[in-house]
């Protein structure tokens, strides 16, 4: 039997691995038991890149959260938030707004009981334990701390790829887009099999002992997701080629598309 940690809460099955807490593994986090590290260990043996995959990830969400804020948008609404490490939405969207306001969801109790501590105190967010599927609960939850009738920009950051196609993810993003106001913003990076298929088929395959299996889709797939809204330039690319940084230096994977096998896009509610 493995020793519960203190922070864990009683009613989550630590022995099943999930992806929130083996995402916090690749970024160097501690909120991640044994199962999801011995998981996470086999994703690297099949993609060592992971890790570098993971910070490109928190390096759109940086930018896409500026884009946002620099289009007076100042509602997040961050569905499949996964555990808070350094550089999340509320540092962010505060760092350049002080009055914008925050609501994080997961489905992982591990994520929004350590959410729920490290916000304890900050009026400007909030945390919900729901499903993003659950469009229902998420939006009445949400709807008790943004303003609905203004702009909100609407965050799924490496959390489409984790809903299946029998779940019709193209009908949960409809959902919030229906949801929202025009000028509102949806942000989605999501893994493709378009570079590496056959590596990416292996990942699946690793993933298919967490909480939720992973599901790569090529260009067009991710696009027909986004179709509600209109894509703003440079469209859906590789996630490394949304709006870079210059000043962030040079990248750790030579720029290589191919090792990242991500694309992001951010659309625009008309």
């Amino acid at each position: 039997m493995t020793n519960r940690p203190s922070w864990a809460p009683d009613d989550i099955d630590i022995e099943r691995p999930a992806p929130a807490r083996m995402y916090d593994f690749y970024l160097g986090g501690s909120h991640n038991f044994a199962a999801d590290r011995a998981l996470a260990s086999q994703a690297l043996e099949v993609w060592p890149d992971s890790p570098h995959i993971a910070r490109a990830n928190r390096g759109f969400l940086r930018r896409a959260v500026a884009f946002a804020i620099s289009r007076g948008v100042d509602q997040f609404l961050d569905l499949g938030s996964g555990i808070p490490t350094s550089g999340n939405v509320h540092e962010i969207a505060h760092s350049l707004d002080p009055t914008a306001r925050i609501v994080y969801v997961d489905n992982d109790p591990v994520a929004v009981a350590h959410s729920r501590n490290l916000l304890a105190g900050n009026e400007r967010t909030a945390v919900v334990h729901a499903d993003l599927r659950d469009t229902e609960t998420v939006l009445a939850e949400a709807l008790r701390r943004l303003d609905f009738d203004r702009p909100v920009a609407v965050l799924m950051f490496a959390v489409l790829h984790f809903v299946p196609d029998e779940d019709d993810p193209a009908a949960v993003v409809e959902a919030y887009h229906r949801a929202t106001v025009p000028d509102s913003l949806l942000a989605v990076s999501h893994a493709t099999n378009d570079f590496e298929p056959e590596r990416l088929e292996e990942m699946e395959e690793v993933y298919r002992s967490a909480t939720a299996g992973l599901t790569g889709r090529g260009h067009k797939e991710i696009l027909d997701l986004l179709g509600p809204y209109e894509v703003v330039p440079p469209g859906l690319v590789s996630m490394i080629d949304w709006r870079p940084d210059p000043e962030s230096g040079p990248d750790p994977l030579g720029g290589d598309a191919r090792r990242y096998s991500a694309y992001a896009a951010v659309g625009m509610h008309q």
